[in-house]
């Protein structure tokens, strides 16, 4: 197994009246062919280091490198392809567009990279089937079960078979059974290239992953690894 992300001293602060620091120097090493958890209160930084390591948001300070390679926060189309290629995000509330398809909302992510629109189409359609969707390819979010919508959200993150999956609370909208079903579903894309970490409130399923991470205070303070 490799690092794949390396954090080092990594700390952000969110300016307001008051100066909020959030993460304060976090270092830690992510290797592939593992599942992360990362637990902690509300407002403790889970979402926060998720939106840093997707290079979403931008640290205050600390430096982030993948496979060994450091990123420049600087480059912003440069980091916008590579999050395309290479990083998957499943997000609580499912942020499909409303007014494409399932089968439209999974594959336009493959166009983002310079796929051809037929060649994504069928890939797209294999992953739903897989994933037990290849019925509601026509339906719209709107007529989607809240489990659905979720197994839409993974195939999405899948299409351009990312090295890295983040997902921010994937179960917590959902009942028991979907939920199930969902962490089950996440799971089976681990593999031996590939690493995947999940934001949780929930100890049951943090505590199925390979490694329990807590955030307190600003910092990871314990593990089992």
């Amino acid at each position: 197994m490799n690092n794949i992300i390396e954090l080092s001293n990594l700390t952000k602060t969110f300016i307001a009246k008051k100066n909020v620091k959030v993460l304060k120097k976090i270092s830690y090493k992510f290797k592939s062919g593992k599942i992360y958890s990362l637990m902690g209160p509300s407002g403790s930084g889970k979402s926060t280091l998720l939106n840093l390591i997707s290079l979403i948001d931008r640290p205050t300070s600390g430096l982030i490198k993948y496979q060994n390679k450091q990123i420049d926060f600087n480059e912003n189309k440069k980091n916008d392809l590579f999050r395309a290629n290479n990083i998957g995000i499943i997000y609580q509330q499912d942020n499909l567009l409303s007014d494409f398809t399932t089968l439209e909302n999974v594959y336009l992510s493959s166009l983002a990279t310079g796929n051809k629109k037929e060649n994504a189409i069928i890939k797209a359609k294999e992953i739903l089937k897989t994933i037990g969707l290849a019925h509601r390819l026509d339906h719209y979010p709107n007529e989607l079960s809240g489990g659905e919508k979720q197994r839409v959200s993974i195939a999405r993150a899948l299409i351009n078979e990312p090295k890295i999956i983040l997902a921010d609370e994937p179960t917590g909208s959902l009942d028991k059974k979907n939920s199930l079903e969902i962490f089950a579903l996440l799971k089976k894309q681990l593999n031996p290239r590939r690493l995947i970490i999940f934001a949780t409130h929930n100890r049951f399923f943090a505590n199925k992953s390979d490694c329990l991470l807590e955030i307190v205070d600003g910092n990871i303070k314990s593990t089992n690894v």
